[in-house]
């Protein structure tokens, strides 16, 4: 191994790899196939009942019976367009993006395509490189890596020999090679990858409901559809006659009319139409919905877990002020913040020029993130050289520099953490006192959530052998002059939209890879009422172990981005509907497991890929508009779900009472069509839009049934007697279907009468206009011709009457009893109130 450490592999001994398949010759898997998606929203059990009943009709000549087969292809499309675009998005996903890797082969450097690496393989790292593939550190000069995007530490890490590096890092300072270890799908990105492009749907209360309705009916629409055609060809003469005589069309339509009628299919198209509807009005707020359901489903959130960098912070360190120090021997430094700004700093004149050192580390061409910051108060002013220099380590947490005396700033400087620079235990009596005094004032200052670096001073140079060893000059000759606090911008908006969260009663944890205690200041900064962070480090794996400590605290550091998956897994078997946001990949499972995942646009192209909701601004606040959205299409559509499930009752009990007494079922296809696209399918599209700020309440289906089942049962019954009354008094076939239909286009409009109250401007105008369309429809010959509708006659009339009215008071008595039992089950009424 040593003789490839220096030399890297061989061309043999690559090409034995690549054949046993030892290379990074890696493929991600797509995370779904386009025929399984067009398949899986195709075919369908309910797409094949309207298939079937529309090619029935086609067959028969009956086209005009057939328009219920737009509704399904409509559903079919948005569906399939709907996970397309999720599909797209986890395609996209990369964590890597490096084309090239520098590798050792043959004693030679060269640069390959990051596919054509192998095991073993010897990889050179420099500043500005990304790992190509999880490697063991071989030698390193003063390498440094930036982890962040993978773990959420937003410190770099120092490397040496017999680390392991991870792929998707990117190196920030120093040099070194590594040993590749993992290849492939083996690899840390890439097993990370696959993870985050497993395909889901977000879970959507309104989707399963419906979805859990369409199941009850397939279970009975075969039974139900067979007693509905024996009643017809009964009905008819009996199946000998009806066959010879060719009157088993007639059959055939009127029960394929009571096999439709029991589908929501309205429902269905309704619902992503309010979902899609909602998404483009959050695409002007700067919002990106990639699945529709999220617009739902984050007004069902009562948990929000929340990353700190670049959710609650902008994810930037800027600098926040200087403060004085404790001098040696006990005796403390004046070097306030007016002294800070002339330099001076008392009994300590040899450290005088100190702005001129923090400038100088700031203008530093390879500076950090935290040093850069000094630029802003501390200015360059003039061009320097050191005469010797240990450049920072975040193993040792403190960098030297060393100046002539001419330069006014002579002798060594120190910026570095108190506690690393004036570890406990010091060199003399005189360090030790005031390393204790430095780390406890640096303690405090930490405790606010600020970062804090000591700048020292010996009046000494660095000599060759400091260099080397990497260590201070001795004697105890270096003395704190000056502490420097840094902090994160916190966002503006974070402690008002955290305020809406808790007025709404959606509970926060703040889950991050830094310091529980800088996590826990900024979470007190934007308003949480907390005392201190939990250290992730001492999590219990067991997951009802987890979700205990989680119902402690509410902050939580240190976290790994596998433990950010589990705490929200924890969460949500703990019984919460959770939301995670984010911006690293560190955060990309745990946005992807979570109810709903909401990214910053700035964050990384893989966690934009697994989130929901994107909010292009990078804004927090942001999601209450986002939760009223969502608010508004769950109140709308379980208003119209009233309305498309009571068609479904109905429909349901008249195919079972006509099946069951051996009644000709009283409507054509066309016919229901048309009175439920002007009762139902019209007014539905725009009350699914209306504003509607109700609060999310749990119980979405059972309420609608609720109303829907007792109501549907009344006006079958009332159709029942009406048929009956009909058949008795010799009404023909034609007029008693004219009648039936004239009944529930009555009874229909009263629902939706009912279901939009309180009525206003915009309601009115949407009645009354289906009101003018009804009597359009029975007005026009040409449509009363297609739809064959005759005049009633006077008996038809006075019995359409007083159905009517019968079945309106039965609807008022059941809307009653139904507003009562909302009211005892869940809170206020959902349809009542202003909205």
């Amino acid at each position: 191994m040593t003789a490839i450490a220096t030399l890297g592999l061989s061309s043999a001994e690559v090409d034995e790899r690549v054949a046993r398949g030892d290379d990074n010759a890696y493929v991600a898997a797509s995370s779904r196939s386009a025929w399984s998606i067009v398949r899986a929203n195709l075919f369908t059990l309910f797409n094949g009942i309207i298939a079937a009943c529309f090619i029935v009709l086609l067959l028969l000549g009956r086209w005009q019976d057939a328009l219920f087969g737009l509704s399904a292809i409509a559903n079919t499309v948005i569906g399939s367009v709907q996970e397309f675009r999720a599909k797209r998005s986890l395609d996209q996903l990369a964590l890597m993006h490096a084309p090239l890797a520098r590798v050792l082969r043959d004693g030679d450097e060269a640069n390959i395509p990051v596919a054509g690496l192998v095991l073993d393989d010897i990889v050179v790292l420099r500043a500005g490189d990304q790992v190509s593939a999880d490697a063991v550190i071989v030698d390193s000069a003063r390498l440094q890596l930036d982890e962040s995007m993978l773990t959420g530490e937003s410190d770099a890490v120092d490397k040496v020999a017999g680390d392991t590096v991870l792929s998707g890092s990117i190196v920030v300072g120093g040099e070194g090679t590594a040993r590749v270890s993992h290849v492939g799908a083996n690899s840390y990105a890439n097993q990370l990858s696959s993870e985050a492009k497993k395909f889901s749907l977000v879970t959507s209360e309104l989707r399963a409901s419906i979805n859990r309705v369409l199941k009850w009916i397939a279970w009975i629409i075969g039974p139900i559809a067979l007693l509905v055609l024996n009643a017809q060809m009964v009905a008819l003469g009996g199946w000998p006659e009806a066959i010879s005589s060719g009157a088993w069309r007639n059959g055939a339509v009127s029960t394929i009319a009571s096999v439709v009628a029991m589908i929501p299919l309205g429902l269905v198209l309704m619902t992503s139409i309010a979902f899609a509807v909602g998404a483009v009005k959050l695409s002007g707020q700067k919002v990106l919905v990639q699945e529709l359901a999220a617009v739902e489903g984050l007004a069902r959130i009562d948990l929000i877990c929340l990353d700190k960098t670049g959710t609650l912070t902008e994810g930037d360190i800027v600098f926040d002020a200087v403060h004085p120090v404790p001098a040696l021997g006990g005796a403390a430094s004046a070097a306030g913040a007016g002294d800070a700004a002339t330099g001076n700093v008392a009994g300590n004149v040899s450290a005088r020029g100190w702005q001129r050192v923090l400038a100088w580390y700031g203008a530093e061409p390879d500076a950090n993130a935290t040093a850069r910051c000094l630029t802003v108060p501390y200015p360059v002013t003039d061009a320097r050289e050191p005469s010797g220099r240990i450049p920072f380590s975040s193993a040792r947490k403190w960098s030297a520099v060393s100046f002539a005396e001419v330069t006014g700033a002579g002798g060594t400087w120190v910026l570095g953490g108190p506690e690393m620079v004036f570890p406990a235990g010091g060199s003399s009596a005189d360090s030790a006192d005031s390393g204790v005094a430095l780390r406890q004032q640096s303690a405090e200052l930490a405790a606010s959530g600020r970062r804090t670096l000591v700048l020292a001073h010996s009046p000494h140079q660095l000599s060759a052998d400091d260099i080397d060893l990497e260590r201070l000059p001795g004697d105890g000759s270096v003395q704190p002059v000056v502490l420097l606090t840094f902090r994160e911008s916190v966002r503006s908006d974070a402690r008002e939209t955290l305020d809406y969260f808790a007025s709404q009663g959606v509970a926060v944890r703040i889950i991050s890879g830094d310091n529980p205690h800088t996590v826990a200041a900024i979470a007190r900064e934007v308003g949480l009422e907390v005392l201190d962070g939990f250290d992730a480090r001492e999590l219990p794996d067991d997951r009802d172990a987890l979700a205990a400590v989680l119902a402690e605290h509410v902050v939580f550091g240190r976290v790994t981005p596998a433990q950010k998956k589990n705490i929200v897994i924890a969460l949500q078997q703990a019984g919460h509907t959770v939301a995670m946001t984010g911006d690293g990949v560190n955060d990309a499972l745990a946005i992807k497991e979570a109810d709903i995942g909401i990214a910053m646009d700035s964050g990384s192209a893989a966690t934009k890929a697994v989130a929901r909701i994107i909010l292009l601004d990078g804004r927090f606040s942001h999601l209450p508009g986002v939760v009223a959205e969502g608010r508004q299409v769950i109140a709308n559509v379980e208003r119209v779900s009233m309305l498309f499930l009571t068609k479904t009752a109905y429909a349901t009990a008249l195919a079972v009472i006509f099946g069951a007494f051996l009644l000709q079922f009283p409507f054509l296809p066309r016919q229901l069509s048309i009175v439920d696209g002007l009762t139902i399918g019209i007014p539905s599209f725009f009350l699914a839009l209306m504003p509607n700020t109700r609060r999310y309440i749990p119980g979405f289906l059972r309420r609608s049934l609720s109303f829907a089942i007792p109501a549907g049962l009344v006006i079958a019954l009332a159709l029942a007697l009406y048929t009956r009354l009909s058949l008795d008094a010799g009404i023909s076939e034609a007029e008693l279907r004219t009648g039936s239909t004239l009944i529930l286009a009555i009874v229909g409009l009263w629902i939706l009468i009912v279901l939009s109250r309180p009525i206003d401007g915009i309601k009115t105008l949407i009645i009354g206009a289906m009101m003018i369309g009804l009597v359009l429809v029975y007005s026009i010959p040409l449509v009363t011709n297609f739809l064959e509708l005759v005049n009633p006659s006077l008996t038809t009339a006075l019995l359409v009457i007083l159905i009517s009215a019968l079945t309106i008071g039965g609807i008022e008595i059941v809307r009653f009893v139904h507003v009562r039992y909302v009211r005892r089950h869940s809170g206020p009424p959902p349809l009542l109130g202003k909205h």
